[in-house]
């Protein structure tokens, strides 16, 4: 059984303001501008356009948070931040931050949500900020670009196939799908504003002959193929229920006989409290989507079975869900 929270546990649950405290200082840049040797207050302020007083309170903040150091009268950043929070850092993540500063509002009107069941959103940030969104993407890949070749093992794929990454973004699955597998050549599909990303990312990959580009609505426009193999990955909690339902059925019109859906995604479990991590993330899609939910994996089944998928397996729990298409596949 797990243990009950402590009261300092609750406490600081409850407690935002580390959060905010960093958040703030990504979107200040205050440790690009700490770059290099330790400055003082006064220079950080000077170069980030700030207040001096109220900047040290900040920086002081931020020493006790780990992020940074403080000699004297001279703050300098922490390994970590100098690695993962400058802006020119080949391993920055601040956009990712910046993207959560920019949700920021939305989770004040959680309670409103609550109470009333009405979103207050029309459009995902994404939409309203494309180069935020690309430079998510951007960071998004590069931490993809570990757990991809994984996912792309696990499959155990044999022989000349034809990948579909529907709603593949920077095409981070594509590329691992391709380093892993020889013998696999692949279509990237989504939006034409992500593409132009997706271009870069294949072309330093050195898979610009084996990896294609489609552009469109997935669930307006036509998808190509034939596929072998389709790949939706952490896209259909963006959607409804109904729309996914249809978006599963439109797939299997698109794979040959004996091919495959591969859906990855952030599952509930069947009583929906758990896994922790994607219950708060349901909470997230909630206050910040027009109309998305985090689904079970008995909902991707369902889909799958309704479009006319048999030999159905959860290959990882609360994550990856396969179906396979008839090789006498009915009509979609």
């Amino acid at each position: 059984m797990p243990r009950e929270l402590s009261l300092a546990e609750i406490f600081q649950l409850g407690y935002y303001w580390e959060t905010k405290i960093l958040l703030t200082a990504v979107r200040l840049d205050v440790f690009s501008a700490l770059d290099g040797k330790p400055k003082s207050a006064v220079e950080a302020a000077a170069r980030i356009g700030a207040h001096e007083p109220t900047l040290i309170l900040l920086l002081n903040a931020l020493v006790a948070m780990r992020l940074l150091t403080k000699a004297g009268d001279l703050y300098g950043n922490s390994s970590a931040a100098g690695t993962h929070l400058v802006r020119h850092s080949p391993q920055y993540i601040g956009h990712l931050l910046l993207l959560h500063d920019a949700e920021w509002n939305n989770w004040g009107n959680l309670e409103e949500t609550i109470r009333s069941g009405k979103r207050t959103v029309d459009r995902h940030v994404f939409e309203t900020d494309p180069t935020l969104g690309a430079n998510v993407l951007a960071v998004l890949h590069r931490i993809g670009r570990q757990s991809g070749p994984e996912l792309a093992k696990r499959l155990r794929l044999q022989g000349p196939l034809h990948l579909l990454d529907l709603g593949g973004g920077a095409g981070t699955n594509a590329i691992a799908f391709c380093e892993v597998y020889p013998e696999l050549v692949a279509t990237v599909f989504d939006l034409p504003a992500t593409l132009s990303l997706t271009e870069k990312t294949v072309k330093d990959a050195g898979l610009d002959s084996r990896i294609t580009l489609r552009g469109g609505n997935f669930n307006q426009d036509e998808l190509g193929g034939p596929y072998d193999l389709v790949l939706m990955s952490d896209i259909l909690h963006y959607q409804t229920f109904e729309t996914n339902q249809a978006l599963v059925k439109k797939v299997y019109a698109h794979l040959v006989p004996g091919g495959r859906l591969v859906i990855k995604d952030r599952f509930l479990d069947e009583a929906g409290t758990g896994p922790a991590w994607t219950t708060a993330f349901a909470v997230h899609i909630l206050v910040n989507t027009q109309q998305g939910g985090c689904y079970r994996t008995s909902d991707a089944m369902q889909w799958m079975t309704r479009a006319g998928f048999g030999s159905l397996e959860e290959l990882e729990k609360t994550a990856v869900v396969q179906g396979v298409k008839a090789l006498q596949g009915r009509a979609a």
